[in-house]
């Protein structure tokens, strides 16, 4: 046993520390209860917004020019927040941020995309926003709405905003299109989430045509999708799929993006 186990030597030290003065200290150490931060819930949207196709940036151009296409993304995500806005981090190609209301949040999304989309070559953004309640913590915020909006997030495809309801009810207020996508089970969460998508910017979010027989092409039903030039092309059927690989260039010269 070591020496300092023992309850003599226990002993010894509790009677030098009486002696020297630190005793009540000790004391009041051992005695106190542990004192927990205060619980400091917040109503807020949360938001996750990431660059699509980064891990094909980094592979293709490298890690230098990768980072500093992510740390411009934070400096354009600063110039974009509202009063009511907040950026909670960043982590790695993405951000999070919180908004006061659900509409707030939809301005901030909105503006995000703006601004990145005039950027030249800059990647297409995806974003996926939730509005509840959470624990702040200091400078961050935990819960099972900062998790949904993750998750929900990871649900968008480049140029798509996604959200759950009480961000649809609140774009409907401002007139601005959603679509909705249905019950759709998310990773870690019990039970199927209504989603819906926002139509904020035109571009990517966009239905796409089948390049091959030009039908609108829902992205979650699609056959399969292609990379060619610097497009990507989705298809309704593999036999539209197999006749574009045979001939990319002369069906990708009528491709159209137009929604119906």
């Amino acid at each position: 046993m070591r020496p300092w186990a023992t309850s003599d030597y226990l002993g010894r030290f509790w009677l030098l520390a009486n002696l020297c003065g630190f005793g009540s200290i000790l004391n009041h150490c051992v005695t106190q209860p542990l004192v927990t931060a205060p619980i400091n819930r917040v109503k807020a949207t949360f938001c996750f917004v990431d660059l699509a196709g980064f891990t094909a940036l980094t592979e293709a151009q490298g890690d230098d020019d990768a980072a500093d296409v992510a740390t411009r993304f934070a400096e354009i995500t600063r110039a974009s927040l509202g009063p009511a806005d907040r950026l909670i981090k960043t982590i790695g190609d993405a951000v999070f941020v919180m908004s006061a209301s659900a509409t707030t949040g939809i301005e901030l999304v909105e503006r995000l995309l703006m601004r990145t989309c005039t950027q030249p070559g800059f990647p297409a953004l995806r974003a996926g926003l939730h509005f509840g309640d959470a624990v702040q913590r200091e400078q961050d915020v935990f819960g099972a709405a900062v998790n949904l909006a993750a998750r929900v997030a990871a649900e968008a495809y480049a140029g798509e905003v996604i959200c759950t309801r009480p961000i649809a009810d609140a774009a409907i207020e401002q007139d601005i299109p959603i679509v909705e996508l249905g019950p759709v089970p998310l990773k870690n969460v019990r039970k199927s989430i209504d989603l819906f998508s926002l139509a904020l910017m035109v571009g990517d979010n966009a239905t796409p045509l089948d390049p091959v027989c030009q039908a609108p092409v829902d992205r979650r039903a699609a056959a399969g999708r292609l990379r060619y030039g610097q497009m990507e092309y989705w298809f309704c059927s593999l036999t539209c799929a197999a006749a574009f690989a045979s001939n990319p260039g002369w069906h990708a010269s009528g491709t159209m993006t137009d929604r119906p």
